[in-house]
């Protein structure tokens, strides 16, 4: 009898989707991960706004990730005219973006993630049987959603970033406060890494490119090149000769995939298996902690390598705050006609924005590729991979197997909806 997993409403992930496995006798006939929510088109929106309002407007595709956006849209415009930023906007952009990663990894490891390997169906009851691990998640992002505040003007959407730097700067004493509570996210998320250590991960790994930003001397959040586990080794300006998008029809979200090459993975065990040479030392020390060894190519061991990037932004934020001293709060900009190409290090994974500016400053073309539109062909790809294991399972246990499979990507479904391009076609 033909074998069908359908789930309709995935769970504990950002946004609507659904998820399809099809199998004949033993073997897997198809696989689609189907996004459904309605295209935002965030692009249209863009043309004709005056380029400086990109960094606000794309900080509305996401709730959970709207630093990224701001950082990968102000890279961009930035690039246009060839404006390098000093040294002090440069790291406090590096902090305000610890603090979303801190807000977005410990979000999915402990209320997203850690339920699928202990065997709850939420994170409201595995809070009954381990009340610790989850007040800790909360009080360590807090600590994140902290320096946001402190940083961006406001938790949600920041309203204090634009491009050339902020409008305004913090205070000395006020970024000081932040560090108790950040000196104990890193300790506590040493902890949590020996309990994650712990859990049991399935067995996954199969043949797949990594994809990351590498930069000269730090652990990437938002400048570098663009390098993979493959030989890539490319310049943020030449993405779209390497990368393309397709439309499927399954799915509301562009599937990006490597020119010649396929699907490939971006997120923290990408960064990880490419950048570990570039982590501080706390973070070289939650490594060993975790017991994960690089390469790592099994997806489900990705909380692991969350729990590492969270003590290296706890670590990187607490050494910005401590050598702060505030200067000029921007760099006066006037814009004039031309291109630029931003990609910055989402928490899951590489996101890249490219603009064309008028001679009037107005954004003529706009193009944005979210990590979970890169991320899709691989999550398809590991379910294929895990068809062997999943046939033979009874139902509920395959239907959720195959559910943590997505949630090992963080999948922000809502970031990922949208189209290049819409044809309307009125009958005759």
């Amino acid at each position: 009898m033909p074998k069908t997993i359908k789930v309709d409403f995935l769970t504990r992930v950002e946004g609507e989707g659904a998820l399809l496995i099809r199998f004949k006798g033993k073997r897997v006939d198809k696989v689609e991960l189907n996004i459904y929510e309605p295209p935002r088109f965030f692009e249209a929106l863009l043309l004709g706004k005056p380029c400086f309002e990109a960094p606000d407007v794309t900080a509305r595709i996401c709730g959970i990730c709207p630093v990224a956006y701001q950082m990968s849209a102000c890279h961009a415009l930035e690039a246009t005219w060839g404006v390098v930023l000093p040294d002090h906007l440069r790291q406090l952009r590096r902090l305000l973006y610890a603090g979303e990663w801190l807000e977005s990894h410990l979000l999915h490891m402990f209320l997203l993630h850690a339920p699928d390997f202990l065997g709850y169906p939420d994170a409201m009851q595995m809070a009954q049987d381990h009340p610790e691990p989850v007040r800790a998640a909360l009080r360590m992002k807090k600590a994140g959603n902290a320096i946001v505040n402190v940083l961006g003007g406001r938790e949600i959407h920041p309203i204090n970033v634009r491009v050339g730097g902020f409008y305004r700067l913090p205070t000395r004493e006020a970024l000081q406060a932040l560090l108790p509570e950040l000196k104990w996210t890193r300790e506590t998320m040493l902890e949590s890494l020996a309990w994650m250590r712990g859990f049991t991960f399935p067995d996954l790994v199969r043949e797949q490119e990594h994809v990351a930003l590498r930069h000269s001397h730090d652990y990437p959040f938002s400048e570098g090149r663009i390098v993979s586990t493959a030989g890539l080794d490319i310049d943020v300006a030449t993405y779209e000769a390497h990368f393309e998008e397709r439309h499927l029809p399954h799915s509301t979200a562009l599937h990006a995939v490597l020119k010649q090459r396929g699907a490939y993975v971006c997120g923290p065990l990408p960064r990880l298996n490419l950048n570990a040479d570039r982590l501080r030392p706390a973070a070289q020390q939650a490594l060993a902690v975790s017991g994960l060894e690089l390469p790592c190519f099994n997806p489900f061991r990705s909380i692991l390598a969350r729990g590492v990037e969270v003590v290296q932004a706890a670590d990187e934020a607490i050494a910005i705050i401590e050598a702060y001293e505030p200067g000029v709060p921007n760099v006066p900009i006037v814009p004039q006609a031309g291109r630029g190409h931003g990609c910055t290090e989402a928490p899951r994974g590489i996101l890249y924005h490219r603009y064309d500016i008028s001679a009037d400053g107005s954004i003529a073309g706009a193009k944005i590729v979210p990590p979970t539109s890169q991320n899709q062909g691989s999550i398809e790809d590991d379910l294929r991979a895990l068809a062997p294991q999943l046939v033979d399972l009874p139902h509920a246990d395959a239907t959720r197997l195959a559910e943590q499979a997505v949630r090992n990507y963080d999948p922000c479904i809502s970031c990922s909806t949208h189209f290049l391009k819409l044809n309307i076609e009125h009958a005759s």
